[in-house]
């Protein structure tokens, strides 16, 4: 699958084409809409150790981090918690694939920790910033140093629950967890900052009246502008269905990006972004109602269709009637998308 990689002569970010095999991580270089024949590079994986969360870099918070037995630090970002986590479970696997034992242990932990359905973290945000029922911020004093607008762990976890986020305090650290792994919330001191090195997902947020929290600076509200705040909060506010990196024909040059495309219901739109940027705005994006989607065949290239793409094409027409030309990286996920679009138009 799509990964951005950050290069290690230049650290700038390029999306790659990933092949995970049993001793090596391959990648490719998209050009012109189709993978390049042979690897760009390579990972070894033996005597390779994995960091996964990643929090080195604060703007990219579902990093994957591979240090091979050279010292050489490879950091992958993925689109999803649950693809984050899927990828360094394989990894992970492959890496001890002649420690049966431990691979047995990792699907243990996997199938122990299920994601809660149906959250808009996004949401939850949006109320936990509101003046009058929102988490209540305080200054508070951790080793000697003096934090202002933090809240504890266990605030936040009885704050989830009486605003029916979280039904026990096991699902409300859970969520919250998944708050920070996403950048929404940052550990401040000693205590909670340690806990995020835990191997154990339950163990990394603290519901403890000592652990302390605040907002991460990324996910405060930008409203320099009346248009950032109508585009924040008119088409960013609707619950994520189906997130992921697929292959869009651009429309003036007609050359092939990879983006990261991102399907939100109530209101239903499709933003995509570029992966290889620092900040988490879209590059553009439209509403869905009164949109077409459909699948390109692959026998032939359809008019519209510039370059040598490799297929898997699905095409949506706008109520205005612009086109947008996107290939999906298998005949399935082609589907999976025209299944998860087709009921928002």
């Amino acid at each position: 699958g799509f990964l951005p990689l950050q290069g290690h002569v230049v650290r700038n970010w390029k999306v790659r084409w990933f092949v995970l095999l049993q001793d090596k991580l391959l990648y490719y270089k998209i050009e012109g809409g189709k993978k390049e024949p042979s690897p760009k590079g390579r990972i070894l994986l033996d005597g390779c150790t994995i960091t996964c969360p990643c929090l080195e870099y604060e703007n990219r918070p579902l990093l994957i981090k591979l240090k091979t037995k050279t010292n050489t630090d490879y950091f992958l970002e993925c689109c999803s918690r649950e693809e984050r986590d899927s990828w360094a479970l394989d990894i992970t696997g492959a890496i001890h694939a002649g420690h049966p034992v431990q691979v047995q242990e990792l699907h243990r932990m996997k199938n122990s920790f299920k994601l809660l359905e149906n959250i808009s973290l996004h949401n939850i945000v949006e109320r936990m910033y509101d003046s009058s029922t929102g988490i209540k911020l305080t200054r508070n004093l951790d080793q000697g140093n003096r934090y202002k607008e933090t809240f504890t762990g266990s605030a936040l976890v009885d704050w989830l629950i009486s605003n029916s986020f979280a039904v026990s305090r096991f699902e409300a650290v859970t969520l919250a967890s998944m708050l920070m792994d996403e950048n929404f919330i940052r550990p401040v001191g000693v205590r909670s900052t340690e806990a995020t090195r835990s191997s154990d997902p339950s163990e990394k947020f603290l519901d403890d009246s000592t652990a302390l929290y605040m907002f991460a600076e990324s996910s405060k509200k930008n409203t320099s502008s009346k248009e950032e705040v109508h585009f924040n909060i008119s088409e960013l506010s609707g619950t994520i269905v189906k997130q992921g990196f697929l292959v869009k024909q651009g429309h003036k040059r007609k050359n092939w990006k990879v983006r990261k495309f991102v399907l939100r219901a109530d209101p239903a739109f499709l933003h995509y972004y570029d992966p290889t940027k620092e900040d988490n705005k879209p590059v553009g994006g439209f509403s869905l109602r009164g949109c077409l989607v459909s699948a390109l065949e692959d026998n032939g290239v359809p008019a519209g269709v510039k370059g040598n793409v490799q297929g898997n094409l699905f095409k949506i027409i706008t109520k205005d009637d612009i086109d947008y030309y996107i290939q999906a990286s298998s005949k399935a996920e082609r589907v999976q998308w025209i299944e998860a679009i087709k009921p928002l138009t």
